[in-house]
């Protein structure tokens, strides 16, 4: 009895895990839609949009980084931009992490990042719960 309870609880997280991937890939294709934009999609999920690919210089996932973005919702709304903003992506959310790693120094871009990949579930300051984020991303320098 205990196993088919574990078995319909791992189905019940797996089915609502999917569902919630589900109804974030739907959100970022309309916002891609209604933006006349195209995005590349990663295996995990994150999309990206290379504007200037920048040089051959490329941050790893543990790399120091300084970055210009300006982080928003798909409603639009703003919650958080820099000119200037040095960091590891080992301190970033995995959508960063993932994502920095596509440009070289120079290179501009636009990160689409579903709750998988960013907050997930967690509400941040001004980021709802379950949040797809948008970052238009600049790559100043890699360290």
């Amino acid at each position: 009895m205990k196993r088919l309870v574990f078995l319909f609880v791992l189905l019940t997280t797996a089915f609502h895990f999917s569902c919630s991937s589900d109804d974030a890939d739907q959100s970022i294709d309309d916002y891609l839609k209604a933006n006349n934009l195209t995005a590349q999609k990663t295996e995990d999920g994150l999309y990206y949009i290379i504007d200037v690919p920048g040089n051959d210089t490329k941050p790893k996932v543990n790399s120091t980084v300084r970055v210009k973005y300006e982080g928003k919702l798909l409603n639009g709304d703003v919650f958080d931009k820099s000119d200037d903003f040095k960091t590891s992506l080992s301190n970033v959310i995995a959508g960063w992490r993932r994502g920095m790693v596509l440009f070289g120094e120079g290179g501009k871009g636009t990160l689409i990042i579903p709750p998988s990949l960013g907050y997930g579930s967690q509400a941040v300051g001004a980021i709802p719960a379950n949040s797809v984020l948008i970052f238009d991303v600049e790559l100043l320098e890699v360290f």
